[in-house]
C-alpha cells in the first residue's frame, strides 16, 4: 500500500450557547464561549469528499496509531477534542454529544466535506453510538441531574457511517464492571469487605473464581454504583434547597479498577494478557490517581458514570440506530475492552447494515503489532469502498 504524505493542521471551533443550566467547569462556557480544538490530517495532493472523524469524551486521539495510519492510507482524518479534553472530572455526556455535532457541522459546512464517518475508538465508540442515536431520533431535553440541555433542538446531523473499534459498552457500564465492591466506607478506602477484596492475600475467594462468587461480585459492584448515584442525587437536592450559592461539589471515588477477569483468565476468555489491565498492574492502578472516575463532580457522575442514569450506554443507543451503516472491529486480545462488550453491541444494533470483524491477537493500541494495525486499516478501506464512502 502506498504511504501518502500528509499535513497536520489545527482546527478551532468557537460557539456560544444559550444555556439554561449553569456551567461549573472553569472557563469553558462560563465566559459565554465554548472553544473546541482538533487536528485535521490532510493527505497532500489528494482531495476527498469524505472525512473520518475521531472523537473521545475526554481523550485527544491525534497521537494514536490508527488516525495516522488512515492518513498514511490517503484518507482525510479529523481528530476532535471535546470541551473536556484531558479532564473528565466535570464532563457532561450530553454536552460532548453537542460538541461532536459541532465538528460534524463544521466538517460539512466549513471544510467542504460531503460525507462524515465517525470512528469510535475505545471510549469514542459509545459516544459515536450515543450521538448517532440522537441524530437519528433526538429525545434528550435534560441531563440525568435534571438540568435542561436540549439535544432535540441542537440540529444534530446524521453521520454517513460509524466505525466502532476497540470500544467498550460505555463509561458507566465499564466503570461498574471495574468498581471495587469491597469498599464499605466511601470516605475511608481502608475499610473493606474481605469477601470481595480480591487483590488482598487474605481474601477467602481465589482464582479460578466460582460462578456464584462472580455473580455476587457483580451484584456488589452494581450496588456500589447505585449507592454513589443515590448519594449524588440527594446532595444535589440538598444544595438546591440551601440556596446559598453552592450548586456543585467535587468528590473522590476510591478503588475503581478491580475486575475478576484480570485475575482469572477463564472468565470471559480472550487473547488478553493475564493479571494485567491496559493501565498496567491492576492492583496498582486500583488505588492510583489515574483510575477511572477517580475525580468527579455530582452532575458528572450522574451523566457519565451512573449505571442506571447515564444516557450514553452503548447497547441502549445501539438499539435506536436504525439507518446508519456500522462497521464493528473487535481487537480479540484487547486489554481494555472486556470480551463480552463487542458481542453485546453487535446484538443490540438495530440497523440491518452492520458488519462485525474480529482481529485475533490484536491489543487495544496495536503496540508492537503493525500487522494487526494493517489488517484494521485494510478492513476500514474495504468497508468504506463498498459503502460508497471513498472517492473513486
Amino acid at each position: 500500500m502506498t504511504k501518502h504524505e500528509w499535513d497536520r493542521l489545527p482546527v478551532i471551533i468557537t460557539f456560544s450557547e444559550n444555556l439554561k443550566m449553569t456551567e461549573t467547569y472553569g472557563f469553558t462556557g462560563s465566559q459565554g464561549l465554548t472553544v473546541l480544538e482538533g487536528q485535521h490530517f490532510v493527505p497532500r495532493g489528494k482531495p476527498a469528499e469524505t472525512v473520518f472523524l475521531f472523537m473521545h469524551p475526554t481523550s485527544t486521539l491525534q497521537l494514536l496509531p490508527m488516525p495516522a495510519a488512515l492518513a498514511d492510507a490517503g484518507l482525510h482524518v479529523l481528530c476532535c477534542g471535546s470541551r473536556y479534553a484531558k479532564n473528565d472530572s466535570a464532563l457532561i455526556m450530553e454536552k460532548v454529544a453537542f460538541d461532536m455535532g459541532a465538528y460534524i457541522r463544521h466538517a460539512r459546512e466549513k471544510m467542504g466535506y460531503k460525507k462524515v464517518v465517525l470512528v469510535g475508538w475505545s471510549g469514542g465508540g459509545s459516544l459515536s453510538l450515543f450521538y448517532t442515536a440522537q441524530a437519528e431520533h433526538p429525545t434528550i431535553t435534560h441531563t440525568p441531574a435534571g438540568d435542561p440541555y436540549d439535544l432535540t433542538a441542537a440540529g444534530l446531523q446524521r453521520p454517513d457511517g460509524v466505525i466502532f473499534i476497540a470500544a467498550h459498552l460505555s463509561r458507566a457500564e465499564t466503570l461498574t464492571e471495574w468498581l471495587d465492591p469491597s469498599i464499605v466506607d466511601e470516605l475511608n478506602p481502608d475499610v473493606r469487605n474481605p469477601e470481595f477484596d480480591i487483590y488482598s492475600p487474605d481474601c477467602p475467594n481465589k482464582p479460578p473464581f466460582t460462578s456464584d462468587f462472580v455473580a455476587a461480585f457483580r451484584d456488589a459492584q452494581r450496588a456500589r454504583n447505585r449507592k454513589i448515584t443515590a448519594w449524588a442525587q440527594d446532595l444535589l437536592e440538598t444544595l438546591k434547597h440551601r440556596q446559598d450559592g453552592e450548586i456543585e461539589r467535587a468528590f473522590v471515588t476510591h478503588r475503581t479498577m478491580c475486575d475478576v477477569r484480570w485475575l482469572d483468565p477463564t472468565i470471559d476468555p480472550s487473547g488478553r494478557k493475564p493479571d494485567w489491565c491496559y493501565m498496567g498492574n491492576p492492583r496498582t492502578v486500583n488505588v492510583g490517581p489515574v483510575g477511572l472516575a477517580r475525580f468527579s463532580t455530582l452532575r458528572s457522575w450522574l451523566s457519565q458514570w451512573s449505571y442506571d442514569l447515564s444516557n450514553a450506554k452503548g447497547p441502549a443507543n445501539a438499539a435506536h440506530i436504525l439507518h446508519t451503516p456500522v462497521l464493528q472491529i473487535e481487537n480479540e486480545a484487547d486489554d481494555a475492552v472486556p470480551a463480552t462488550h463487542n458481542p453485546a453491541i453487535r446484538d443490540a444494533l438495530a440497523t440491518p447494515d452492520k458488519e462485525f470483524v474480529s482481529i485475533k491477537g490484536a491489543t487495544h493500541y496495536y503496540l508492537g503489532q503493525p500487522e494487526h494495525l494493517a489488517t484494521c486499516i485494510a478492513t476500514v478501506l474495504d468497508w468504506s469502498a463498498r459503502k460508497g464512502l471513498l472517492d473513486s
